[in-house]
């Protein structure tokens, strides 16, 4: 290894967590400060715990009923396809001559 490159290391740095649980670990910072962990994590705990600070929950909810409300109302792709289902839903009538008739029966 390089000398004088590495940040120095702190075997026993203490991790403080928003819940007021701390204990130690390794980390090239002397202490650090976090908002979740394995005490008060949903995932560990089994409990739901909603950490929201920018209003993404909010706002996700208000998105969601906005959709809602506009889902009555049709775009120019639903238009489309649905004008597109309805050409391809009609019956195709293939029109011959008589003199082609005769043709595909003399080749059977």
């Amino acid at each position: 290894m390089k000398k004088d490159i590495h940040p120095k290391y702190y075997p026993d740095a203490l991790v403080i967590c928003a819940c007021g649980n701390t204990f130690t670990t390794g980390s090239t910072e002397p202490e650090l400060k976090v908002e979740l962990c394995s005490a008060c994590h949903p995932f560990y705990t089994g409990k739901q715990k909603l950490v929201d600070t920018a209003r993404r929950v909010e706002k996700f909810e208000e998105k969601k009923a906005k959709q809602a409300t506009l889902a009555g109302r049709k775009g120019k792709k639903i238009k489309r396809a649905k004008k597109a289902a309805a050409r391809n839903s009609k019956e195709v009538v293939v029109k011959m001559k008589p003199e082609d008739l005769k043709k595909k029966s003399e080749k059977k």
